[in-house]
């Protein structure tokens, strides 16, 4: 009984880190996107975006499920690439938490302290 309690609690984390990870490149797909060249951004915008299967999108594209698997896994690779250099969707998420802070903490008191934080940090 412990070992199917086990089991069960490994495939449920890993459902959720794969679940993690594609909202994570779902996302990163609408900053980045635009970059990709057509037909790759075609197999990514099917898969991450319209949620199809490897072999939906294999057969709408005449290609086969393979060439399809090998395009989005160089895409994803291309997008944590991406935001490595250019670090657009970690920057958006720090200023969604510092503006949460500035919300929770205004008073005209500490109205300078934020303003220097704020400038400090970019």
């Amino acid at each position: 009984m412990r070992n199917e309690i086990t089991s069960k609690n490994k495939e449920e984390v890993e459902y959720m880190d794969k679940l993690e990870d594609f909202l994570k490149y779902s996302v990163l797909f609408s900053y980045y996107g635009e970059l990709f060249p057509k037909k790759k951004r075609q197999y990514l915008e099917l898969y991450l975006e319209e949620n199809s299967s490897l072999s939906e999108i294999a057969e709408q594209c005449g290609v086969t499920r393979q060439a399809v698997f090998d395009n989005i896994k160089k895409g994803v690779q291309k997008l944590d690439e991406y935001e490595n250099k250019l670090g657009i969707f970690e920057k958006e998420k720090e200023l969604k938490c510092k503006l949460e802070h500035l919300r929770k903490n205004f008073t005209k008191e500490n109205l300078e302290k934020i303003i220097e934080d704020f400038e400090y940090t970019e």
